[in-house]
Formats: structure tokens, C-alpha cells, sequence
């Protein structure tokens, strides 16, 4: 079951870092994907202070965010999560947001996966994040969970 959580805002880099920490940290997530306008490239001639095109740091992990946050897609087994995503949500996005059941993230090897990798086997949290005209690298970072004490 997918979760998409839609703020009544575009977010910026600091309460996404923040929303996808507290998301990251449910045991039920297996994957989780952010939608939004891509950021343009870093301009060296900016003042670096209004730069939204930076290094967040999810899970322990630095990533760079490429996109103003307008879309969260979370996927999970239990529907209990959704009241756990609704409170990080609550205490993260004070502006509103809505939550909506479906299915968003693809779990089926799509047309674009068989164009890109052949038939061989991905990943299942590669399967229907492929772009067939970019790198992997610049579209995709996988998290790695982090072990439970």
C-alpha cells in the first residue's frame, strides 16, 4: 500500500531533511519517494544563502535534494502507519497537508526498466524509478535502513 502525502506547500530543504527523517525512522517504510520541480543547478554567482539545491543529510545519509519537495509517495505493508506518517506530519507541516491512499510507486518491472536494464533482475526498490535518458546516479538515491537497537 502507498501513501502520498501532499503539503498545502511546496517545502524547502530544511523541513523536507526533517519530514524525511522522521518518516525514515518508521520500521513499516520500504520505500519512500519525493515529486516536485527540479532545482536548477547550483549558480556560482548566487548568494549561496538562497541556494534550495544542497546536501540534506535522511537516515545518516548525505543525499542531494534536486527538487522543491511538493510530493511525498511512502510505501508500506500495515495501514497503522498512517497515523504514525500523520503525526510527523502534524509536527512538521504546520501550513496543512493531505493524506491519500493508492498506489503511486510502481512494483512491477516497467517498459522503461526492460529498456534500461534488459531482462536481468533489479533491485525491487529499483523497479519503475528508471529514467531511460538519465544516470541512475542523478535521478535515484537509495537510503539504506539503518539497524534497530
Amino acid at each position: 500500500m502507498d501513501i502520498e502525502v501532499f503539503p498545502h506547500r511546496v517545502l524547502g530543504a530544511d523541513t523536507t531533511e526533517k519530514l524525511l527523517n522522521g518518516i525514515e525512522c518508521i520500521g513499516d517504510v520500504k520505500r519512500t519517494v519525493v515529486q516536485g520541480p527540479r532545482l536548477p543547478p547550483e549558480d556560482p554567482n548566487e548568494n549561496p544563502r538562497y541556494a534550495e539545491r544542497r546536501k540534506i543529510t535522511v537516515n545518516g545519509q548525505e543525499i542531494e535534494l534536486k527538487v522543491k519537495t511538493g510530493r511525498i509517495f511512502v510505501e508500506v505493508s500495515n495501514e497503522s502507519t498512517i497515523d504514525e506518517i500523520r503525526g510527523i506530519c502534524n509536527e512538521h507541516l504546520p501550513f496543512g497537508f493531505d493524506i491519500n491512499i493508492g498506489k503511486y510507486i510502481k512494483t512491477q518491472k516497467t517498459v522503461s526498466d526492460k529498456i534500461k536494464y534488459g531482462d536481468t533482475d533489479i533491485p525491487d526498490e529499483l523497479v519503475g524509478m528508471t529514467d531511460p535518458s538519465a544516470r541512475l546516479k542523478d535521478r535515484l538515491t537509495i537510503i539504506k535502513k539503518g539497524k534497530k537497537d
